[in-house]
C-alpha cells in the first residue's frame, strides 16, 4: 500500500487529470477468485500480494503514457511487473477480474464487511495494523480493495479456511466496534461510497461530529417534519 501511494502519485505526474481510475487491489481476492469462482481470467499467473489497476482516460496516446507510468514505476522500485491492455477486449478482461471480486467474497461469506475512507496519509498504516488488531479477536482473512484515488476502501474480514462466517455471530461487533474506532481515530469516515441508509444510523450518531448532526437535524426537520421521506435512514426516526 505505500508503495501504491507513492505510484498513485507518479501516475499524477505522469498522466494528470487523465488518471480515470486507480484500484487497489488486494492479492487475497484473487485468491478467493481460485478458491470459489467465478472463472475469470487474472492478469497475470501469480498475483502478488498487492496490485493496483490503473485506467488513463485519454482518446489517443494512453498506450505510451502507461508504458511511460510503467517504466518509471519499475526504476523507483514501485513496480515488479505489470501488464498493458493492447484492445478494449484486454481492457475489458482487467475490469472484470476487478469487478468479479465482490462475487467471490459472497461465496465466501463475510463475516463483517466495511466500506471506509480514510485520509490518503492515513490508509498505508490503517492496512497495517488493522489485521494485528483484529488478532485480538480471532483469527481471520481480510480481503481489502478499493478506490485509492479518493482515499475509499472496501475492507471485508472472513473466516479461515474450514470455518464459516456463522462460527462467527458473536465477533461480529466487536470487529466492526474495532475498525470502525481506528477509522475515527485517524480522521476517516466510517461510511463512504455506499453512505449510511439504516444499518450505520447508529454508527453516524456514534461518529459524527455533532455540529454538522445539528444541521443536518435542522435540515430534515425544515424539510420533513412529518418523518416520511425515507423514514428510518441516515437520522433515526423521531418519537
Amino acid at each position: 500500500p505505500e508503495a501504491a501511494l507513492d505510484l498513485l502519485a507518479l501516475a499524477g505526474e505522469v498522466a494528470g487529470e487523465a488518471v480515470s481510475g486507480f484500484e487497489l487491489i488486494s492479492g487475497q481476492g484473487a485468491a478467493f477468485l481460485a478458491e470459489v469462482g467465478p472463472e475469470v481470467r487474472a492478469p497475470m499467473p501469480d498475483m502478488p500480494d498487492w496490485g493496483v489497476l490503473i485506467e488513463v482516460g485519454l482518446h489517443a496516446g494512453a498506450a505510451e503514457v502507461v508504458e511511460e507510468l510503467f517504466e518509471r514505476a519499475a526504476d523507483a522500485g514501485l513496480a515488479e511487473d505489470g501488464v498493458i491492455a493492447q484492445s478494449e477486449g484486454q481492457r475489458g478482461d482487467l475490469w472484470t477480474f476487478r469487478e468479479t471480486i465482490p462475487e467471490a467474497n459472497r461465496r465466501i461469506g463475510a463475516v463483517s464487511s466495511h466500506d471506509i475512507s480514510l485520509p490518503l496519509s492515513e490508509v498505508a498504516g490503517f492496512i497495517a495494523a488493522a489485521p494485528g488488531e483484529l488478532a485480538r479477536i480471532g483469527e481471520f482473512r481480510i480481503n481489502c480493495f478499493g478506490h485509492l484515488g479518493d482515499g475509499n476502501l472496501h475492507y471485508n474480514v472472513f473466516p479461515v479456511q474450514g470455518r464459516s462466517r456463522d462460527d462467527h455471530d458473536g465477533d461480529r461487533a466487536a470487529i466492526k466496534a474495532c475498525l470502525h474506532d481506528m477509522v475515527h481515530a485517524r480522521g476517516g469516515s466510517v461510511a463512504a461510497e455506499h453512505g449510511v441508509g439504516r444499518l450505520k444510523v447508529a454508527d453516524l450518531a456514534k461518529y459524527g461530529d455533532p455540529a454538522k448532526l445539528a444541521m443536518m437535524r435542522a435540515v430534515k426537520a425544515a424539510l420533513d417534519p412529518k418523518c416520511i421521506l425515507n423514514p428510518g435512514a441516515v437520522l433515526p426516526q423521531r418519537d
